[in-house]
């Protein structure tokens, strides 16, 4: 069975774009694949953030996933498995200043903070975060990833690093991941359909799974419909309306309101009106699921904690065999 290896960064509740790009394919991926999923908060301090926000998102995401169907066993929290860190400076030190000066990420994400507070400086982090991201794939020996188009960069990244260390310390040790190319529907923000669904926009241009009903309620009753064109052209807008309807599972409700359209008889209203019952009847037993895994919450965080240490096991493994290769030791080496 091959190994696949996705992870997510904790930066506040999974909206519905992250449901629909990412989690609801890894539910499916663990039929076929082992997988490990991992919460990434190491990544989290690459930009300016709050400390107990950052282990509050990150406990409270670990739990989004279960909740949304991510089994226990797959999953871990990077920081709970240091070898990630330990890892990553080795593959810093085949990896060249120009490959990560070209990453295209990293250049938005200056361009974030150059718009923002003109004293946050930044970090070295974020300058070589990728190579974390590569130690990610690494550790585990992962044959898949899956990427959208937006992270293809950081893949190809990562096969350079591997190649490049099999190649400097003349071995075969380091698998080459491949993408896991999936078709994923693409959610727009409700307030802006101009833009990708995200949670860097604010809270009116993302959905909220595990939000306030009402506010919900509110944003797709005011979501952006006609972009002023032609009428018998569908605007982002209205396509983000049916394409959130039909995700949801309303597939009868989706069609005759697209045969409405068609006609030029369609009700932005009754779109929204269906959409929002599709939505809520949706997210509700991943709501109920979420309300029960909290109501546990430190069982829960213990078996988190356990699980994180077994995945462990693997990365300890790869990483002992990697201290051997490069020379140096490991802590469980025997240096004589």
């Amino acid at each position: 069975m091959k190994t696949v290896l996705s992870c997510i960064q904790p930066t506040g509740d999974i909206h519905l774009g992250n449901y629909f790009g990412a989690v609801a394919n890894w539910v499916k991926l663990q039929n076929d694949y082992h997988c490990y999923f991992g919460v990434v908060d190491c990544h989290g301090m690459t930009m300016p953030y709050d400390a107990n926000k950052l282990r509050t998102n990150t406990w409270n995401m670990a739990c989004q996933l279960l909740a949304l169907g991510v089994e226990e066993e797959n999953l871990f929290i990077q920081s709970l498995v240091p070898e990630h860190l330990q890892l990553s400076w080795i593959l810093s030190c085949v990896c060249s200043y120009g490959e990560l000066s070209r990453m295209t990420q990293f250049k938005d994400k200056m361009e974030q903070l150059r718009s923002g507070d003109k004293d946050v400086l930044a970090s070295s982090g974020l300058f070589i975060y990728p190579v974390l991201q590569a130690a990610d794939i690494l550790i585990y020996q992962a044959d898949l990833v899956p990427v959208g188009k937006d992270q293809e960069q950081h893949l190809e990244l990562t096969r350079n690093i591997a190649e490049r260390f099999n190649h400097q310390f003349n071995t075969d040790f380091f698998k080459l991941p491949a993408p896991l190319m999936t078709d994923v529907p693409k959610l727009l923000s409700t307030a802006d359909p101009a833009k990708k669904m995200s949670k860097s926009l604010g809270e009116r241009h993302y959905i909220n799974i595990f939000g306030e009903q009402d506010f919900l309620i509110k944003q797709i009753k005011t979501a952006v419909t006609d972009a002023g064109g032609d009428p018998s052209v569908m605007s982002p807008g209205v396509q983000n309306l049916f394409t959130i309807l039909k995700e949801s599972g309303d597939q009868s409700s989706h069609d005759s309101l697209k045969k409405d359209f068609e006609s030029g008889t369609l009700k932005y209203s009754s779109l929204k009106e269906a959409t929002t019952e599709a939505l809520l009847a949706f997210i509700h037993p991943f709501k109920e699921k979420y309300k029960a895994i909290q109501d546990n919450q430190a069982e829960t965080t213990e078996r988190i904690i356990h699980n994180s240490r077994k995945i462990r096991l693997k990365a300890i493994e790869t990483y002992n065999q990697v201290a051997e290769i490069t020379g140096i030791m490991s802590p469980n080496a025997n240096p004589f």
